[in-house]
């Protein structure tokens, strides 16, 4: 089953956590990289979502070494939420 990567970039506007990454983050932007699987049998082009990761640090940090962490995508899309909420 073909898997394709999509990647983007979230922006965090104040310190988050997320299960699986040791530490609270510091705001700033961050890379996301999203798993898809090609669904067969559709009549169409479809994929399902089967695993995200982002990258640390921030995009903004110059740090030497970087991780890629594994996360659940409804975590990230619940923190991004949250935290745009409390900005405006």
């Amino acid at each position: 089953m073909p898997t394709r990567t999509t990647q983007s970039i979230v922006h965090f506007f104040a310190p988050f956590a997320l299960r699986g990454v040791d530490e609270v983050q510091p705001p700033g932007d961050y890379v996301i990289d999203q798993d898809e699987d090609l669904i067969d049998g559709a009549s169409w082009l479809a994929y399902r979502r089967v695993a995200a990761f982002i990258h640390l640090p921030a995009v903004s940090t110059n740090k030497m070494t970087a991780q890629l962490v594994e996360i659940d995508p409804s975590e990230l899309e619940a923190a991004l939420k949250q935290d745009h909420e409390q900005d405006q």
